[in-house]
């Protein structure tokens, strides 16, 4: 991986920049699609000194297809004038794209000019904010984040040309492990690997999954900050990288009806100030267990990884639009899929929404909680946020565990039919999050709530109005 330094001051940035001429920058939408631009050298430079630069509002009115929302909302209407908000640049974010040519690159925070504060719906502002909370208590939260995602021999235009329809699989059939796919498109799987180290994403894992032309990249556990943005930026390295070799990655949640989903797992620990991993047990606890845990599963997880977990399972319902936030996200969480469907946890379970993954299978120091509820089409910003902030309220509020771990040994393999079930459309998860008393108000706030649940609406809205071939294939003649 390319060590870089980030500066720190005005001085250090100018020095870093000495040979350059542009620079790349980018902040991110609710959808999770990345927005920025190229600036010459003189005007980054006077926008960093000044703390940012206007940057049109518009980018929180429209949706990922650049249309208005059917209902305007707060932050960029008419009766603003569609105002601009401040694009404020991160010096702490500095890496440099593995492209031709290759640029300084920095990521964006919005902020409202009004307040001087980051806009309440801007996704990294919303992660640093959660954040920030855990670091008032003397916590620093980790994270790490798994993306499955389909291959394709198309190109942008050959994709839309057929309709998203009928495209021609990277390879064929099923070969999760496999040693001897990757070497039909061995430049692209190497290029992607290595491109993604030299902009700063390190991979643990890349490899095929299931599935015609399914790969599946691990990335490598950071600070969450630092991860959020390696997750938003290692799609765009997929999308670029692919571009160069003809093939076009996508991270839709669920391509096929009759072939298992693409998911977005990520994982969880927290660190106190000298690093250690506050999950984790003591040494003098990892033979018999921790004395006085719920359940034999939690045993080798401390006490306050407990009430984290029991955050998590509170507010899972509440809080599944930012952990899957388009509609064809729900179409993945079926059951006999492999996709967690109902509020459960348990240790080394790939069933349940929520896996300890603890001694003795880890090491204590790698003791976390992985959520398996997202997809790959995940704002990896919200889908943390959202997690964090709830396992932050299960630690403050000292909530212990209100269910049992899941077993599915003891149920023949299937599911426990009093679990509570997540909602099975974004439609029904908007209308969850949106809910007066959720618990999504409580930890993330009102006015985000309003904003985002708004746009799922909008999103949903859009779904239902669409005339789809199913329709037509089962009506068109019969009815």
């Amino acid at each position: 991986m390319t060590t870089v330094t980030p500066p720190r001051t005005l001085d250090e940035l100018k020095a870093l920049l000495v040979n350059d001429t542009k620079v790349q920058v980018a902040g991110v939408d609710v959808d999770g699609v990345l927005r920025g631009k190229i600036m010459v050298k003189d005007k980054f430079l006077s926008s960093a000194k000044d703390g940012g630069f206007g940057f049109c509002s518009v980018t929180f009115g429209w949706d990922m297809h650049d249309r208005t929302y059917t209902k305007e909302l707060s932050i960029s209407t008419l009766a603003n004038g569609y105002k601009d908000l401040i694009a404020r640049i991160d010096f702490d974010t500095y890496r440099r794209t593995p492209t031709t040519p290759s640029l300084p690159f920095f990521m964006l925070t919005f902020i409202d000019p009004d307040t001087s504060e980051p806009l309440f719906t801007c996704p990294r502002g919303l992660l640093q904010k959660v954040i920030s909370e855990f670091e008032a208590e003397g916590m620093s939260p980790y994270a790490g984040a798994e993306y499955e995602y389909f291959n394709y021999e198309e190109t942008p235009k050959t994709a839309a040309a057929k309709k998203y329809s009928d495209l021609t699989p990277l390879t064929e059939g099923m070969h999760g492990y496999s040693l001897l796919r990757p070497m039909l498109n061995n430049d692209y799987f190497h290029d992607l690997y290595d491109s993604a180290a030299s902009f700063g994403i390190p991979l643990e894992g890349h490899h095929t999954e299931t599935g015609p032309g399914v790969y599946e990249s691990a990335l490598a556990y950071q600070n969450a900050a630092r991860m959020a943005d390696n997750a938003i930026l290692f799609k765009w390295i997929a999308k670029i990288t692919g571009y160069k070799y003809g093939v076009m990655p996508t991270f839709m949640a669920k391509p096929y009806s009759d072939q298992p989903g693409c998911s977005g797992h990520v994982h969880f620990s927290l660190r106190d100030s000298s690093g250690k991993n506050i999950f984790a047990v003591e040494e003098s606890e990892l033979k018999d267990g921790r004395v006085g845990a719920s359940y034999e599963d939690t045993k080798r997880i401390s006490v306050v990884a407990e009430h984290f977990l029991a955050g998590v399972l509170l507010g899972l319902p509440e809080i599944m639009p930012c952990l899957v936030p388009t509609v064809n996200g729900y179409k993945r969480l079926v059951e006999s899929y492999w996709a967690p469907v109902n509020v459960s946890y348990a240790y080394e379970n790939r069933v349940a929404s929520v896996r300890i993954i603890s001694p003795p299978l880890a090491a204590p120091s790698a003791t976390r909680l992985e959520v398996r509820v997202p997809g790959a089409d995940m704002n990896p910003y919200f889908t943390f946020s959202a997690v964090l902030a709830c396992g932050l309220y299960g630690i403050k509020n000292k909530l212990p565990l209100s269910q049992p771990p899941l077993n599915t040994a003891s149920t023949n393999g299937q599911l426990p039919p009093d679990l509570v079930r997540l909602p099975k459309t974004l439609g029904a998860a908007a209308d969850k999050m949106g809910a007066k008393d959720s618990l999504a108000r409580k930890v993330l706030g009102d006015k985000f709530v309003d904003h985002y649940v708004a746009t799922r609406e909008h999103e949903w809205n859009l779904s239902c109005q669409a005339v789809t071939d199913w329709e037509k294939q089962r009506y068109f003649e019969l009815a």
